[in-house]
């Protein structure tokens, strides 16, 4: 089991200030989402816990050892950015492999040609050659193969088509069952994986906006559906994020805790109150809707 230690970090680009401030901890084998709009921040992030890039403030840990320029942290941590890396190189893909199985000492050689083969892509291809998916899937490949204790998805699987998704989902979930790890996952499609996520970090201009186990932070509103005047009255007060109506029923995503006497006056009114969509959440907090 890894640690991640992230305590006052920040980073500079000339006059910018890419994060700031930045700390929070992760521990033990799950996957958590790390959510945020444009520019918040979060490719520099994961770059920095990688050892990709130099904090200009603060300090990154991993398992207590400091990141930058230092192999037995960075050992650790296999980041996976956009289409990946390596995956514009002028090598062929099972040269490419070959290498990263000198880096990673976990390094699964059988189940990165399992991946291949369910991505279809070609081993003998060189990799830069390979369409903007099959160089997506071949990054993805890459940071399931390697097995490492910190394994990063920043992005990196935004350019396969919905089956080759889907199928990523399935493996990702799958070989973190089998084998044990932390999983961080940088994403837009909020839709699609937030059923996979135990921790939810949200970044907004650089800085950490919140940090919440992903079933709290659901539970943190509700979505409240029924005949549209009694939704109405029953929301009153409450506030609510948005509103959709099909003929006579509202469906009303209120934000804010819903203590036991309201949840018995829901039922009491025949209202439905199922868990707010972690996406109306996000999109919630992150356009000034928060206090």
């Amino acid at each position: 089991m890894t640690d991640i230690e992230v305590t006052g970090l920040g980073k500079r680009f000339d006059t910018v200030d890419a994060l700031t401030d930045v700390s929070f901890s992760l521990s033990g084998n799950k996957i958590c989402g790390l959510l945020g709009r444009n520019g918040a921040g979060k490719t520099t992030l994961l770059s920095i816990v990688a050892g990709f890039e130099r904090q200009t403030g603060g300090t990154v840990l991993v398992d207590g050892e400091p990141v930058w320029e230092n192999p037995v942290a960075t050992g650790k941590v296999c980041l996976v950015r956009g289409v990946g890396d390596a995956t514009a190189a002028s090598v062929s893909v099972r040269e490419l492999l070959d290498y990263a199985a000198r880096l990673r000492p976990g390094w699964d050689a059988r189940y990165a040609g399992e991946l291949l083969e369910k991505f279809e892509v070609a081993p003998e291809k060189q990799a830069k050659s390979l369409s903007h998916g099959k160089r997506c899937a071949l990054g993805v490949t890459i940071g399931l193969a390697s097995r490492a204790p910190v394994t990063i998805f920043d992005e990196s699987y935004l350019g396969l088509d919905a089956p080759s998704r889907y199928a990523f989902y399935d493996a990702l979930l799958a070989d973190v069952l089998a084998h044990p790890r932390l999983v961080i996952i940088s994403t837009h499609l909020i839709e699609e994986v937030a059923t996979l996520f135990e921790d939810v970090l949200i970044l907004d201009r650089g800085k950490l906006m919140l940090h919440e186990d992903a079933d709290t932070m659901r539970a943190a509103g509700a979505a409240v559906t029924g005949d549209a005047a009694l939704v109405d009255s029953f929301t009153l007060g409450l506030e609510v994020l948005g509103e959709r109506m099909l003929g006579r029923t509202k469906s009303a995503m209120v934000y804010g805790p819903l203590d036991e006497k309201r949840r018995a006056r829901a039922r009491e009114a025949g209202l439905d109150l199922d868990p707010i969509a972690l996406q109306d959440l996000f999109v919630h907090l992150t356009s000034g809707g928060a206090r």
